[in-house]
């Protein structure tokens, strides 16, 4: 297959069965209700890079080539559950708990709505914030190296006909805050 990619980027695709054929997972999108508001919190607080490519939108990245597309929707914003969430990795359980402490010592700076107990789950030392916009952010500590890695290298662990055991989910009983 041949693609736009840099030869610094170019993995070797499979084969695939399947209608589409990528050769990368480009991008996600996001809603907010300022581009400038929440470009402040992206930059400054998450330390993201940010440019706007377009009127209602704006492209955000860290490193690697894949980007968010925020776009300013105002008022129409649709605030999102925590399971929708966008992850950040940081070096170390001591980053975790300092961003943790300057999540909460800046939460009316960056307007963050929500700031949850650090705690391990799911393999990770992390919290979890809700922005501005009601978009959430996890901030994790994987001690493994890079979970995305270990991830796609174990494999299938479980069968598609075991269930999914959606009880367990903590996840689910945290509310945004604007249900609240």
């Amino acid at each position: 297959m041949t693609h736009a990619l840099p030869d610094e980027v170019k993995v070797d695709l499979p084969d695939r069965n399947s209608v589409v054929k990528p050769y990368c997972l480009g991008h996600g999108t996001l809603e907010c209700v300022s581009l400038k508001e929440s470009r402040k919190f992206y930059e400054e607080f998450l330390g993201l890079d940010c440019v706007r490519h377009a009127k209602p939108a704006m492209a955000v990245r860290l490193g690697m080539r894949f980007h968010i597309v925020a776009v300013e929707v105002g008022d129409a914003v649709h605030p999102c559950a925590v399971l929708n969430h966008w992850g950040l990795d940081v070096e170390s359980k001591e980053a975790v708990d300092t961003a943790h402490q300057a999540a909460i010592a800046n939460k009316d700076k960056y307007k963050i709505r929500q700031v949850l107990p650090v705690q391990n789950m799911h393999g990770v030392y992390s919290f979890y914030m809700e922005d501005l916009d009601h978009n959430w952010w996890e901030i994790q500590y994987y001690e493994n190296g890079f979970q995305h890695d270990d991830l796609f290298d174990y494999g299938d662990r479980f069968s598609m006909d075991d269930g999914a055991d959606v009880g367990a989910l903590e996840e689910l009983k945290i509310k945004s805050s604007a249900s609240a």
